[in-house]
């Protein structure tokens, strides 16, 4: 029996509505369709699903963006037209399933017999030999050597006029047909499962019963009942954030174009949550201790959820899918970056927000992250504020693959410590990102420094200023000479210092064109000059500027080497001062007061530049820790499973088992009575292979006496 790739053929009907029948039951539609949806399924898994809008906008441009939100590409798998194909496929293939069975079914249970002889001789191993016996003895002992050889047979004899005789006809290997039914039942039970455990019963919900997607804000508890699903929901997968000491029972559904809330029956509290590290930084171990409530019964269940080992109740299954901030609540230092601003201190909870005023200048500050470890890599060109839990594929790759001589590089990995990300947002509702580290981290540059990152965008790398550490571990002396730089007063104060320390006594001719040259140096480097274009440039810019500006290009090497020895000089005076009037002791000559002064300059010029009239230090924090579970109602899982090992036993029946059947014709030969008989043999397999052509070699041997070649 060979499968046919028609469909049903109806006896009546219209002629549109036959041809459409036969199409939808034809093996080559149900082949197009499950060709459409692997290439569906390759878009879903290739393009990020259920991402903000914007995100789609900034990668593929606004026209093509909203082509791709009119057919439901950025929601392939809950998409009318995916749920659609899918169930013109189940129908497809069940109809496929249904016309072929029962012709596989008959054929499994036939034997063929009534084949003639001259049929035997078309067949592409037949074969034709002479037996020293009758053909009665010698289809009795062909038939049994058969049965030993794992075969099913049945003799027949023929007492027709010029057909007179035996026929063996023999078959193995049948369950190849039965792989025909079972791969393709699995297809049936496999997209079953995928209707249920998908956003079918959700849609069907929404289209029926009224309800509607959310695409507000506020809290859980005020939103209306036409955007919760009920407890008894059949189908559902959903996301649960449960803050420690706390406990929640209404799940979220995300929709392409908002939310739905998922009614548990049971509330989940979390006692604990814990995560252990690699010395990466990336997280080895997620566990929630946590207590199901029954809300019915008032039962408590402990349970721990780890990755890979859910809890299960009431047909819930818990997993542990990620972790979050649960509203840890932070205390940050403001120190401030011009002379307008004045030290302060601020508390805000993660997810918060603190107003903040300054005449008619408003502020907002949007607390976003709190990172109690941050593990960075130093080793060569390591840059601090990357996140190295990140998953890079294509250097991970390329990290492996290569010659044989090929090193991977070394990487010196430390934590740095806790660090706080926060927004800064004007009146206009403009804002920009900052990410501050709350200790001092050595970069191997002579000297400790915090570092302060901004950015303008989430799509842009942060970008550092290095505040070099004092000997106590603290940003404030850098601070208090950055405000005294600021000061004209303290500034001339320095200038004059410092020529009473750089000029020799017996040359009091050099006082007044080095307290000029000095005064000049510290002004431009303060920001207190307009530059080229009007506008006050300060730091080393500044002075790159004025050189450019005011000195000849062959003399500007050494003129520029002069003004940055006196710009050293006097800002090492200026600290001098600064430290002096807060009743320090002053710096001493050596090697780490070197490196401090080294890096303290290069961050006043980079300081010039930072836009935020102050900077957010991390000085204390409390850290609240929040699990984020998937809670799925499946019944399909089941289903899927079933058809998933059908899929495999169908697969292996159709791949690796030959369907063969053998017919030996027995006749007496003409002349002789009760003597001699001659043998026809023939062999049919639905694949032709070496090893069929091996076995009819072996057949012919066994059974009727021909050598093999």
């Amino acid at each position: 029996m060979t499968v046919s790739t028609q469909g049903l053929e109806l006896k009546s009907g219209s002629r549109p509505l036959r041809a459409a029948v036969e199409l939808l039951s034809s093996m080559r539609f149900s082949i197009s369709l499950l060709t459409v949806i692997c290439i569906a399924s390759v878009i879903g898994t290739v393009l990020k699903q259920h991402e903000p809008s914007t995100n789609y906008v900034n990668q593929f441009g606004p026209f093509w963006a909203e082509v791709f939100a009119a057919v439901s590409l950025y929601s392939v798998y809950s998409a009318w037209w995916f749920l659609l194909i899918l169930a013109f496929l189940v129908t497809s293939t069940s109809l496929c399933i249904a016309r072929n069975t029962p012709k596989i079914l008959t054929d499994l249970r036939t034997y063929k017999e009534n084949i003639r002889e001259q049929s035997l001789k078309a067949f592409g191993h037949r074969a034709q030999a002479e037996l020293d016996e009758t053909p009665e003895v010698a289809a009795k002992r062909i038939g049994q050597m058969l049965v030993t050889g794992g075969w099913k047979v049945k003799l027949q004899q023929r007492d027709a006029p010029g057909a007179r005789g035996w026929m063996v006809a023999a078959k193995a290997g049948a369950a190849n047909k039965i792989g025909y039914i079972a791969a393709h039942s699995a297809i049936v039970l496999v997209c079953l499962g995928g209707l249920l455990d998908g956003d079918l019963i959700v849609r069907a919900q929404m289209w029926f019963n009224g309800k509607t997607v959310y695409s507000g804000g506020g809290m859980i508890a005020d939103v209306k009942p036409e955007h919760r699903l009920s407890d008894r929901n059949p189908t559902f997968r959903g996301n649960l954030l449960v803050t420690e000491g706390t406990r929640s029972s209404t799940a979220i559904l995300s929709q392409s174009d908002g939310i739905l809330l998922q009614e548990l029956p049971f509330a989940v509290e979390l006692k604990k949550f814990i995560v252990e590290y690699y010395s990466t930084g990336m997280p080895k171990l997620f566990a929630s201790d946590i207590i199901i409530h029954d809300i019915q019964t008032g039962e408590q269940i402990p349970a721990r959820v780890e990755v890979n080992h859910p809890a299960s109740y009431k047909g819930v299954e818990i997993y542990q899918s990620s972790f979050d901030d649960g509203g840890s609540t932070v205390k940050l230092k403001a120190l401030p970056m011009n002379a307008a601003t004045k030290p302060f201190e601020v508390e805000g909870v993660i997810g918060g927000s603190s107003q903040l005023t300054n005449g008619n200048e408003k502020l907002t500050i949007e607390y976003t992250g709190l990172r109690v470890i941050n593990v960075e890599n130093f080793a060569g060109n390591g840059v601090a504020g990357v996140d190295v839990r990140k998953v890079d594929l294509r250097e991970s790759i390329n990290s492996r693959l290569g010659a044989a001589n090929k090193a991977g590089a070394k990487k010196e990995l430390r934590n740095v410590g806790p660090s706080i990300t926060y927004k800064l947002r004007d009146a206009a509702g403009q804002a920009r990102e900052y990410h501050n580290y709350m200790l001092p981290v050595d970069m191997g540059d002579g000297a400790p420094v915090f570092l302060m990152g901004l950015r303008d965008s989430p799509a842009e790398p942060f970008r550092y200023l290095r505040v070099p550490a004092d000997d106590k571990g603290t940003p404030e002396e850098f601070f208090r000479l950055r405000a005294a730089l600021s000061d004209p007063v303290v500034r001339d104060l320095a200038v004059q210092r410092y020529v009473a320390r750089a000029v020799d006594p017996s040359r009091p001719d050099l006082n007044k064109p080095l307290a000029a040259s000095a005064s000049r140096a510290l002004a431009l480097f303060a920001g207190a000059e307009a530059g080229v274009d009007g506008k006050a440039v300060g730091g080393l810019q500044a002075i790159a500027d004025f050189m450019e500006t005011n000195v000849p290009e062959g003399e500007r090497a050494r003129a520029g080497e002069v003004l940055i020895r006196i710009l050293n000089g006097a800002l090492y005076e200026l600290a001098q001062l600064t430290r002096e009037r807060v009743g320090l002791k002053p710096f001493e000559a050596n090697e780490k007061t070197q490196g401090f002064m080294t890096q303290a300059v290069l961050a006043l010029s980079d300081a010039q530049v930072y836009p935020a009239p102050m900077v957010l230090q991390l000085a204390d924090f409390t850290q609240v820790q929040a699990s984020v579970f998937q809670v799925a109602r499946a019944p399909g899982k089941n289903i899927v499973y079933l058809g998933c090992a059908l899929l495999i036993l169908g697969v292996f029946a159709m791949l690796y088992i030959r369907e063969r059947r053998l017919w030996v014709w027995l006749a007496p030969i003409d002349g002789t009575v009760g003597g001699r008989a001659t043998a026809t043999m023939a062999l049919s397999t639905n694949r032709k292979t070496m090893d069929g052509d091996r076995e009819f070699e072996r057949l012919k041997s066994r059974l009727i006496g021909i050598k093999e070649e």
